[in-house]
């Protein structure tokens, strides 16, 4: 069966002055119907720009888009609108990403307007409301004439949450969706999404720094950990989880701290070669984590760049050291 989603060999480059940056480079992916696929890694490794490229609001410099196997930029212009509509995005930003002049009905009637799905403003205004339930707003007539800046975070998040079902999607790029919200608003959110999941089979690709979010919401799904524009390794969460094979992998686990604080303080520690992450300007020849990885060999992983490899219990990991021992095993 086809993935839902599916990346191949995407890359995208930006300039700067006279240098080209390559913010994502070579990244495939496949996200079946139903899955949750979280993309998680450092600052500026390029997971976002990827999102973006997959809900077509960026074009690839290299690569394919292909979603339900077609390539999205090949698409004609009412395949395009469908794709458009069963692919929605959720902003990390709620302050920013609705406009402040707007009321909520006037939000979340916009595109229920523009897609045909109502057909009066007091259509949209019942259907607003039941989109305001369904993301536990109630009662909806205490927030739809409300502004933006009348609502507190976790409630403009759950607005755009609700925007983003107005047209009832099938695939939702959430960019770090929750990382703006307090510990316990986090929490509900993400368990309104992964209802969303058991109940309309909505399919996830879910962007965050945080690997414990992403454990949350990915138990059941996978998890793929990018560094510098490549995804270094993927795999289903609970083995990612517990037996990390990427050295960067592992760095990340280590530096997530316990619920107790005393296993916080006997942690072991991946001790890395160096702590700088690398500029996108002057990315590392060969393995880019090499500068900073404890399994380095010269002549080997500074000179090759490696390809993500397949070792097992769904597991592809882009090491040669990691991969080397998972052949000899």
């Amino acid at each position: 069966m086809a993935a839902m989603m599916e990346l191949v060999d995407l890359e995208r480059s930006f300039k700067v002055g006279r240098a080209v940056v390559r913010a994502v480079d070579g990244v495939s992916l496949a996200i079946n119907a139903g899955e949750v696929v979280c993309l998680v890694g450092e600052s500026g490794c390029g997971k976002t720009t990827t999102g973006k490229m997959a809900v077509g609001l960026l074009r690839p410099t290299g690569g394919e888009v292909r979603f339900e196997g077609q390539d999205i930029w090949q698409m004609n212009a009412a395949d395009f609108r469908k794709y458009r509509q069963a692919v929605q995005i959720i902003h990390q930003d709620p302050y920013s990403s609705l406009n402040p002049t707007q009321s909520v009905v006037d939000i979340l009637s916009a595109p229920l307007l523009r897609h045909g799905f109502a057909h009066s403003r007091l259509e949209a205004r019942q259907m607003s409301a039941d989109c305001l339930r369904r993301v536990d707003m109630t009662p909806p007539e205490d927030y739809l004439d409300k502004y933006p800046h009348q609502l507190s975070g976790g409630q403009r998040q759950r607005v755009s949450v609700a925007r983003a079902l107005t047209v009832n999607p099938r695939f939702i790029m959430a960019d770090e969706a929750v990382s703006m919200l307090d510990v316990s608003i986090r929490v509900s959110l993400l368990k309104m999404l992964g209802r969303f999941r058991d109940e309309l089979g909505m399919t996830y690709l879910f962007i965050t720094h945080d690997l414990a979010v992403a454990k949350f919401f990915a138990w059941d799904g996978r998890i793929a950990v990018m560094y510098l524009g490549r995804v270094v390794e993927i795999g289903p969460t609970p083995r990612l989880i517990n037996y990390p094979q990427h050295p960067y992998t592992k760095a990340l686990l280590s530096a997530i701290p316990e619920a107790d604080p005393h296993a916080t303080r006997t942690k072991e520690r991946v001790q890395l070669r160096s702590m700088d992450v690398p500029s996108l300007l002057h990315v590392p020849s060969g393995c880019s984590f090499h500068p900073r990885c404890p399994l380095f060999e010269p002549g080997l992983c500074d000179q090759q760049v490696p390809g993500l490899a397949d070792i097992g219990d769904r597991v592809q990991v882009a090491c040669h050291v990691v991969a080397r021992g998972a052949r000899t095993v």
